[in-house]
Order: C-alpha cells, then sequence, then structure tokens
C-alpha cells in the first residue's frame, strides 16, 4: 500500500503539471505557427518583379550590311569592324597628346561632371538610408515636467494639485514588411543608383565629345583664318604689280579696282571666323571648369589630328546595353516597375512590433522604484478601409507611369539605333564629299596658276584671274570643313555607339578619366 501510495502521488504530480502546461504550450504553438504564416508572406511581394527589356532582334544598323571600308578620301580610308571593342579612351585614336590632355583636364575640373558625381553619391546614400527599414527601430525618452491638474475636468469633485512628473523609457519597433511595400521601396531606390550611375556616364561621354569637337572646330576656323590671309596677302602683292601695270598703261584701272574689291571682301570674311574662334575657346574653357580669362588652351592644328581609320563597331544585340542614355532610361523603367509594388503594397494592412520599457517618478532619484515602472509589448496592425480612392487611384497612376517609362525606353532605343546608322552613312558621305573637295581644290588650284601665267603674259583680262582667285579659295575652305566634318562625324559614332565606358577599368567611378 505504501508503495502503491508512493507510486500514485508522482503521477497525480505529474499530470496536474501537464494540464498546467497545455495552456502555455498551445500559446506557444500558435505564436510559432503565426511567426512562420508572417515569414512565410515576408517572403512575397506585391507587385510586378521587374523583367530587363530584351534587345532589338536585328543584326545590322542599316538597311544594307555594314561597309567594309569607306571609299578612300585624301588618301584615306576608314574600316569598319563588327563586334570590335570600342576603347574607353577614344579620343586617343586622334593621336595628339594636346587633345589628350584637355579632355583629361576637362574630366578632371568640369562642375557639370562633378555635379553627375555628386548626384550618383546622394543616391548611395539614399539606398544605404532605405535600408534602414529592415532592421529594428530603437529609441530612448526622457521627459521632466511640473503639472498642476484640475479633477473637475475629469468630473470629479477634488482640488488641483501640483507635481512632478519623471518619465524614463526606450521602445523598440519593428515593421513586418508582409506585403512587400519596404522591399520595393528598397529596389526602387536601386534603380535610382543604377539611373544616376549612368546619367553620370553620360554626362561623361558628352563632355568628352564636346570638348573634342570644340578643338576639331577651332582648329578648322584656325586653318581657314590662315588660308585666307594667304590668300589676301598674294592678291596684295597681285595688287601692286596691278598698279605698275596700270601706271605704265599695260593694264586698265578697272583691274585695280576688282582687285581691291576682292581683297575687302576676303578680309570681311575675316571677322566672323575670328569670332567663331574667340567663340570655341570660351567654350572650351567653360568645359574645363575655369574663365576665359584663365583658360590656356594648346594650338591644336587640323594637321595635327590623325583620321581613325580602324573603326570597331559594336554589335546591335549589344548596344541596348552599352549606351548610358538607354541604361538609364531602362532604370527609370526599373523604379517605375518598382512604384507599382509600393502602391499595391499601400493598399494592405500594415503590421508591426514594439516593446516599450520605462521608468517613472517624481525625480530623477527615484525612477527606479519597482512602483513606477511601466511597460508594454504587442503587434499593432492598420488596415486601410476607406481612403476615396486614394490608394486605388495611386496604384493606377503608378501603372501609367511604368507605361511612359516603356515608352519612353523605347524611343530612347529607336534614336540610339538611328544615330548609329546615321553616323555610319555620314562617314561614308563624308569620304566622298572630301574626295570630291580634294579634286575641286586640285582643280582650282591648277586653274588659278595657269591664268596668272596668262595674265602677266597678256593673254588673258584679270576679271578671268579674280574668278578663278575667289573659286580656288572657296575651295580650300570646302576642302577644310570637309576634313572637320569627317573628324566630327567619327567622334558621332564613337557616342552613338556609347563611348566603350564599360571597357575602362575604373568604369565603376565615371568621374575619373579612363
Amino acid at each position: 500500500m505504501c508503495t502503491s501510495g508512493n507510486s500514485s502521488a508522482p503521477v497525480s504530480e505529474t499530470a496536474g503539471s501537464a494540464q498546467a502546461m497545455r495552456p502555455f504550450q498551445s500559446s506557444f504553438c500558435r505564436g510559432a505557427c503565426l511567426l512562420v504564416i508572417l515569414a512565410m508572406l515576408a517572403a512575397c511581394a506585391v507587385g510586378p518583379n521587374f523583367v530587363r527589356p530584351s534587345s532589338p532582334a536585328v543584326d545590322r544598323y542599316t538597311v544594307e550590311p555594314l561597309l567594309a571600308a569607306t571609299v578612300a578620301a585624301d588618301n584615306q580610308a576608314q574600316r569598319f569592324t563588327s563586334g570590335a571593342a570600342l576603347t574607353a579612351d577614344w579620343w586617343r585614336l586622334f593621336q595628339s597628346a594636346e587633345l589628350d590632355a584637355v579632355v583629361r583636364q576637362a574630366l578632371a575640373d568640369n562642375p557639370t561632371l562633378q555635379a553627375a558625381a555628386a548626384s550618383l553619391r546622394q543616391s548611395q546614400h539614399q539606398l544605404r538610408a532605405g535600408y534602414g527599414v529592415f532592421f529594428p527601430q530603437a529609441g530612448a525618452e526622457l521627459d521632466a515636467i511640473r503639472e498642476r491638474i484640475v479633477p473637475l475636468e475629469e468630473g470629479l469633485q477634488a482640488q488641483p494639485q501640483v507635481f512632478n512628473l519623471v518619465t524614463l523609457s526606450g521602445t523598440i519597433s519593428y515593421a513586418l514588411d508582409i506585403f512587400g511595400g519596404e522591399r520595393r521601396m528598397v529596389e526602387g531606390l536601386k534603380a535610382q543608383v543604377d539611373y544616376q550611375r549612368y546619367a553620370s556616364q553620360a554626362a561623361y561621354l558628352t563632355l568628352s565629345a564636346n570638348v573634342v569637337n570644340t578643338i576639331i572646330a577651332r582648329a578648322a576656323y584656325v586653318a581657314e583664318v590662315r588660308v585666307t590671309e594667304q590668300l589676301i596677302e598674294l592678291q596684295r602683292q597681285q595688287l601692286k604689280s596691278t598698279e605698275v601695270e596700270v601706271r605704265a598703261g599695260t593694264a586698265p584701272y578697272s583691274d585695280v579696282l576688282s582687285l581691291r574689291s576682292l581683297i575687302a571682301a576676303n578680309q570681311a570674311t575675316l571677322a566672323p571666323l575670328k569670332q567663331q574662334i574667340s567663340h570655341t575657346e570660351d567654350l572650351l574653357a567653360t568645359l574645363e571648369g575655369v574663365t576665359p580669362a584663365k583658360a590656356t588652351l594648346p594650338e591644336i592644328e587640323l594637321t595635327g589630328l590623325s583620321l581613325p581609320v580602324e573603326l570597331p563597331v559594336s554589335l546591335p544585340s549589344d548596344l541596348a546595353r552599352q549606351r548610358p542614355d538607354i541604361l538609364s532610361s531602362e532604370a527609370q523603367l526599373h523604379a517605375a516597375s518598382a512604384n507599382i509594388g509600393v502602391a499595391t503594397a499601400a493598399m494592405f494592412p500594415s503590421v508591426s512590433l514594439s516593446a516599450t520599457y520605462g521608468g517613472a517618478g517624481s525625480s530623477f532619484g527615484n525612477l527606479s522604484a519597482a512602483s513606477g515602472r511601466f511597460w508594454s509589448i504587442g503587434p499593432s496592425a492598420t488596415v486601410p478601409i476607406f481612403q476615396g480612392g486614394r490608394l486605388w487611384y495611386g496604384r493606377k497612376a503608378a501603372i501609367d507611369a511604368y507605361q511612359v517609362a516603356q515608352a519612353t525606353y523605347r524611343q530612347t532605343v529607336l534614336d540610339a539605333f538611328a544615330q548609329v546608322a546615321d553616323s555610319l552613312k555620314a562617314l561614308e558621305h563624308d569620304a566622298q564629299a572630301l574626295q570630291a573637295e580634294v579634286d575641286a581644290q586640285r582643280a582650282a588650284g591648277e586653274a588659278l596658276a595657269l591664268l596668272q601665267v596668262s595674265y602677266h603674259a597678256g593673254l588673258v583680262a584679270y576679271l578671268d584671274v579674280w574668278a578663278a582667285d575667289v573659286q580656288f579659295h572657296e575651295a580650300t575652305i570646302g576642302y577644310l570643313q570637309a576634313v572637320a566634318q569627317r573628324y566630327q562625324d567619327t567622334v558621332a559614332l564613337f557616342v552613338a555607339l556609347g563611348g566603350g565606358w564599360w571597357n575602362s577599368p575604373r568604369h565603376g567611378d565615371p568621374s575619373e578619366a579612363p
């Protein structure tokens, strides 16, 4: 009996303990299940998952297949190599150390490029700030007040009281991103970083192209001024000879007047050309980040630049992954896609967990008293029930913005392919035009030389020499302009292909020259 009595006591105690533990185990299981469900929900995010647009399904830029080379012009033909790598410092292909120095100076000090780099850093910091939503938020609060309360305000018949209240508390909270609104927000911030990165690359490419084109234009204007001044000097020498012949009675005075008119007409062209030179110099100073008064520009001659003859041409399938403007437009499309998820998540309940612990007392000394301690813990949920259509139409507006970004992206791609096609065709036409100018200049020079000999021999009138002189001058100017145009269209091809920034070892930092 004693054995049975002793053995029965533990059995009843065990049964009682198990019975007492059942409510706790049940609550624990329900809590664990709730956490599992919330974790599963947190792994999902409403809204569309961004899918990168595919490249256009084309294998060439123009209707005709890519030419192997342009026609030879001025003893030079430019050859195209499909799929070859475009160097990031493409301006070095012009083989001018002075040009390279000017470009690097501009890349180092240009304010627009510095602003683009600062904007990139700003977006990166905003992204880091956005990551804070994934961590618990903790804070502390200290209040010390002296207050007079009137119990009558609460409907109590008592005398007013004056008292001190010191409160010290700490709070920790965590937002459960159940429907992925916060994750979509961070996704949008990442897309903004990409946008600023490619916008910086676009600014880098635009700046380098503007510098090179401005130097080419300045060199062409300087060459035109030099040719015009040489021509005027020759005409002055002819004027002296003609005046001698007029005094000797072997030439009419009208030849002197015609020659003076021609000299004056050529001198009138110098002022606009020199103004263009001043304009290009001021523009270069601005691009370099200095005032025109402090600019020190090297004298770069048009003959000091070499025409790039080996031209790499990116494959059409790669262009959409290389051009900064296309990539920045794609980043904007990604941000618009993420905004749909943010707007969609706003239509669902938001849940957060929070806990508060603190103490209160009449002074700082008794804050730790047990009677003044307080705490709270628990979840909170906010359910949008009626917002007057704000959330519904906010989501629709986000979808509309995405469709706008889609159309803008497609237009950017179309413009990019058109620019490459235009540049390829322009180089072929430039070669044809330059060769025609070379032939015209050669023929005009030979005709002028023959007429000058015939005039001094008394076989032709000076009016014929005057006409040939004008023709030779125009042919020379046309030749210089054709050379400059060929150079600038070569720059346009490099820009249209994206500038080769992806081949730079430091392409992640657009503020640095490769």
